[in-house]
C-alpha cells in the first residue's frame, strides 16, 4: 500500500461514499491496521438508526469516517456531536443554520476537520454563488478552509456520454476550488446501475467502471479519488437487485456481476457454484484468498467450509474486495514527493490562486 512518509501516519488516499448498512460496515471492520488509515469513508445516513454510532465505534483504529446526515431532519438525531464517537461531519451547501452550527461543534470535538460535499447535479450555481455558500458554511461552523475537505460528488456516471459531460464540469469546479485553501479536493462518482435484476443470471456479466475511467481522464488535476463502492449513486436505488445470490467483483476497468439462480438447487448449492465459478475465472487475483478478507470468504464458500450466507454477507465480500482493489490501484509515491496542480515544485502547499494545502488533493 502507500507507506507513511518519514515515519508519519499514512494519509488517506481513497474516499468511498458508502451506505451505512451492515455489509459495508462489516467489510471495513476487517481492514488491518496498515490499511485502515488509507481510507476515509463517507457514510450516507438516511434513516434514524440508534445502532449506527455503535457500529462506527467498532471500526478499526486509524479509520475515522465522515458522516452525512443531510437526509435526516434537523434535530438531536442529526446532531453529530451527540453521537459520542470519532467522526468527521459532512456539510452540504444547502444545510440549515442549525445543522451547520452543530457540524461545527462536532468538528471541533473530534479533531477539527469537516467535509464539504458539493453535489454537482443538485448544487447548480455559478462560482460566485458557490463561494458565498462555502463562506456561509465556514462562518457558521467556525472553521477555516484549511480544516475542510472538498468532496465534488458527481453522482451517477453510467455511460460514455456521462463521462464526456462530467469531465468539463469537474475541470470548471476545480478551477473554482483553487480560489480557496482546501485541505483536500476529491472527486467521487458511481457507475453501477440502479438495479441488477435485468442482468442475465448464471453467468458473469461485465460492466464498465465509468467512474474509474473518468478519474483517470482527470489525472492531470491531481484530485483525490472517491466512488460509491459496489453500490449505486442514485438515491434510493438498491443495486443488490432481486436478492438472488450476487457478488459484484471489481477488476481494473470493470465490475463482473455474478447473479446465480440455478433453478432446482438449494441456496447453499447456488452460492457454492457461484464462488467456484468466480475462483476459476481469469480475473481472480493471483494472490487469491490473500487479496482481501472478502476473497478469503469467497474461497471458503467455494470449498463448502461454511454456509452460503445472505445478502449482507455477499455485499460485505464484494465491498471488501473492492476496497482492497482500489487501494492497490492507487498505490503511488507519497504525496509530498509529487508535484502537481495542488502542490508547488518543492511539495509544499500551493497558496493564493492555486488553492490550499492538499495532501495530494485526496
Amino acid at each position: 500500500m502507500v507507506p507513511a512518509h518519514g515515519g508519519r501516519v499514512a494519509e488517506p488516499v481513497y474516499r468511498p461514499v458508502l451506505a451505512s448498512r451492515r455489509g459495508e460496515l462489516e467489510a471495513l471492520c476487517h481492514l488491518d491496521g496498515a490499511t485502515a488509515p488509507l481510507l476515509a469513508p463517507v457514510f450516507d445516513v438516511s434513516t434514524v438508526d440508534p445502532s449506527i454510532p455503535d457500529a462506527l465505534a467498532r471500526l478499526p483504529a486509524g479509520l475515522v469516517p465522515a458522516v452525512d446526515v443531510t437526509a435526516l431532519p434537523d434535530g438531536p438525531e442529526g446532531d453529530l456531536h451527540r453521537w459520542g464517537v470519532p467522526l468527521v461531519p459532512v456539510a452540504g451547501l444547502a444545510d440549515s443554520d442549525h445543522r451547520l452550527v452543530a457540524h461545527g461543534l462536532a468538528a471541533r470535538a473530534y479533531g477539527g476537520r469537516m467535509v464539504v460535499r458539493l453535489r454537482a447535479g443538485r448544487d447548480r450555481c455559478g462560482p460566485d454563488a458557490a463561494t458565498d455558500a462555502v463562506e456561509r458554511i465556514w462562518r457558521l461552523t467556525r472553521l477555516v478552509p484549511e480544516q475542510c475537505e472538498l468532496l465534488v460528488d458527481l453522482g451517477d456516471v453510467c455511460c460514455a456520454a456521462d463521462v464526456r459531460q462530467a469531465e468539463p464540469r469537474v475541470r470548471r469546479l476545480t478551477d473554482w476550488a483553487r480560489r480557496h485553501a482546501w485541505r483536500t479536493v476529491t472527486v467521487a462518482a458511481g457507475g453501477l446501475p440502479p438495479t441488477l435484476s435485468r442482468l442475465p443470471t448464471d453467468e458473469p456479466v461485465r460492466l464498465e467502471r465509468w467512474d474509474w475511467l473518468l478519474w483517470r481522464r482527470l489525472a492531470d488535476l491531481d484530485v483525490g479519488y472517491g466512488d460509491y463502492g459496489v453500490g449505486c449513486a442514485v438515491p434510493g436505488a438498491d443495486s443488490a437487485g432481486d436478492r438472488l445470490p450476487t457478488v459484484r467483483y471489481t477488476t481494473d476497468d470493470a465490475w463482473w456481476v455474478y447473479r446465480w439462480s440455478r433453478r432446482g438447487g438449494r441456496g447453499d448449492d447456488r452460492v457454492t457454484d457461484l464462488c467456484r465459478t468466480l475462483v476459476a475465472a481469469p480475473h481472480w487475483p493471483v494472490d487469491g484468498a490473500a487479496f482481501s478478507w472478502g476473497d478469503h470468504e469467497i474461497v471458503r464458500r467455494a470449498r463448502r467450509v461454511v454456509g452460503a450466507g445472505h445478502s449482507t454477507n455477499w455485499a460485505a465480500w464484494s465491498t471488501s474486495h473492492h476496497l482492497a482493489h482500489v487501494l492497490r490501484a492507487l498505490a503511488v509515491p507519497t504525496w509530498e514527493d509529487r508535484p502537481g496542480p495542488w502542490r508547488n515544485e518543492r511539495g509544499r502547499a500551493a497558496r493564493s490562486h492555486r488553492g490550499g494545502e492538499s495532501r495530494r488533493a485526496g
